[in-house]
C-alpha cells in the first residue's frame, strides 16, 4: 500500500479499495515529510483524521510519529474486518495507540466562553479562534480522552444584560439559542477535522441536534465521540457555568475546565490593575469567602459537592486545552478541595 501526500498540492493514492472507502468517509491529510513514508492500514482506519499524522517509515514498517505507534495485531484486525462509520470511534478507538506523554484525565468537561470565541471580532465567532479550539480538542480526543463541551453564548447575547423591555426569562431563552449556534459551529469545525461529534440540547430541536439524554451522552463519550451540550440547563435564570457543572456531575467527569479570556483567577481585575495577583491554586471555600468570581455560586457548589476540580485557563493561547488535559504545570488556576 502506498500513500502520497495530499497536503500543499500533493495527491493521495491507495491500492486498497477498503482503505479508500475509509478515507472517503472522513477528510484525511498527512503532514509533509522530507522522506518517503507510507500509511499503515490500522492508522488509516483507526484515525482517518487530519490531525493524526502517523506515518510509517518504509524501511522498518514502524510508526515514526510521536503520537501513534501501531501493532501487528491492529494491522491484522483491520485487514480482516469490514469498515463502518462507528468503527473509527469504538473498537478502533485512539486508545489502541500509545503516546509518549499520558493524559492526566480520562473524562473532561470543557466549558468554552462564548466571549472568547469571538476573538477580536467583538461579535459572533472568529474562524481563527474556532479552528484553533477545534484542533486542540482533536488532539485531546485522539489520545483517548473522553471530551464533553458546554459552550456559552456571550458572543451573541447575554440574558443577564438584556436591554430594557425584555424580561429576564425571555432574555435567557434567547441566550440559550445563542449557545446552540456556537455548538453547531464547533461541531462543524470538529467534523471538518474528522472528529466524530454529537450535539445534544436541553431544549428539543430535533432537526439539528439530539435531545439531551444522560445515558446516551455517556455512551457517545465511551465510543470516542465529542459531545457538545447546548441550550444550557434548558431553564432560565441558570448560567452556562451552572450547566457545565451540572453536566460534569451527570457524566461523572474527572475535571471541569473553564476556558475563558483570562489565564486564571486573580485577586482583582487584571484589566484594570496591572499589579493583580494570579492564583495558582484555590479551595472552594476560599473562592466563596473572597467572592473571586470563578463561576457563579451554584456552579461552585455543584462542583464542591460532587468533588469535581475546576481549572480556569486562557482559551486564546493555542495549545492550552491540550496542555491542560496533559496536566502541565502553570496552566491557569486550579480550584479544588
Amino acid at each position: 500500500m502506498f500513500f502520497a501526500h495530499r497536503a500543499a498540492g500533493f495527491t493521495q493514492c491507495c491500492e486498497q479499495t477498503k482503505t479508500l472507502e475509509c478515507l472517503n468517509k472522513r477528510p484525511f491529510f498527512l503532514s509533509i515529510r522530507p522522506a518517503p513514508f507510507r500509511q499503515t492500514p490500522c492508522c488509516a482506519r483507526a484515525a482517518c483524521r487530519p490531525y493524526l499524522t502517523a506515518a510509517v517509515d518504509t524501511d522498518n514498517g514502524r510508526c515514526s510519529s510521536t503520537t501513534c505507534r501501531t501493532t501487528a495485531a491492529n494491522r491484522s484486525e483491520y485487514e480482516n474486518s469490514e469498515f463502518d462509520d462507528d468503527d473509527c470511534s469504538s473498537e478502533f478507538s485512539p486508545r489502541n495507540f500509545l503516546f509518549e506523554e499520558p493524559t492526566k484525565y480520562r473524562r473532561v468537561m470543557l466549558k468554552l466562553s462564548g466571549e472568547a470565541l469571538q476573538g477580536g471580532l467583538g461579535f459572533g465567532v472568529d474562524p481563527v479562534v474556532l479552528r484553533s479550539v477545534a484542533r486542540d480538542i482533536a488532539e485531546c480526543q485522539v489520545r483517548g480522552v473522553q471530551l464533553a463541551v458546554v459552550v456559552g453564548g456571550g458572543n451573541y447575547f447575554r440574558g443577564a444584560n438584556a436591554w430594557e423591555g425584555l424580561d429576564r426569562a425571555t432574555a435567557d431563552y434567547v441566550g440559550m439559542m445563542a449557545t446552540c449556534m456556537n455548538a453547531i459551529c464547533l461541531q462543524s469545525a470538529l467534523e471538518s477535522l474528522g472528529v466524530p461529534t454529537r450535539v445534544q440540547t436541553a431544549i428539543e430541536m430535533k432537526e439539528i441536534a439530539e435531545p439531551y439524554i444522560r445515558r446516551k451522552a455517556v455512551a457517545h463519550l465511551e465510543k470516542g465521540r465529542v459531545v457538545i451540550f447546548g441550550a444550557g440547563t434548558g431553564n432560565p435564570f441558570f448560567t452556562t457555568d451552572t450547566a457545565a457543572a451540572l453536566r460534569a456531575a451527570e457524566i461523572e467527569a474527572d475535571v471541569l475546565m473553564k476556558a475563558t479570556k483570562v489565564d486564571g483567577v486573580y485577586d482583582c481585575d487584571p484589566m484594570q490593575n496591572p499589579n493583580a495577583k494570579r492564583y495558582e491554586r484555590l479551595s472552594f471555600e476560599q473562592v466563596a469567602q473572597e467572592r473571586l468570581g470563578v463561576m457563579d455560586e451554584t456552579a461552585i457548589t455543584l462542583c464542591k459537592e460532587n468533588h469535581i476540580p475546576v481549572l480556569v485557563f486562557d482559551l486564546l493561547q493555542p495549545g492550552n486545552v491540550l496542555r491542560a488535559v496533559l496536566g502541565h504545570d502553570g496552566i491557569g488556576t486550579t480550584v479544588d478541595e
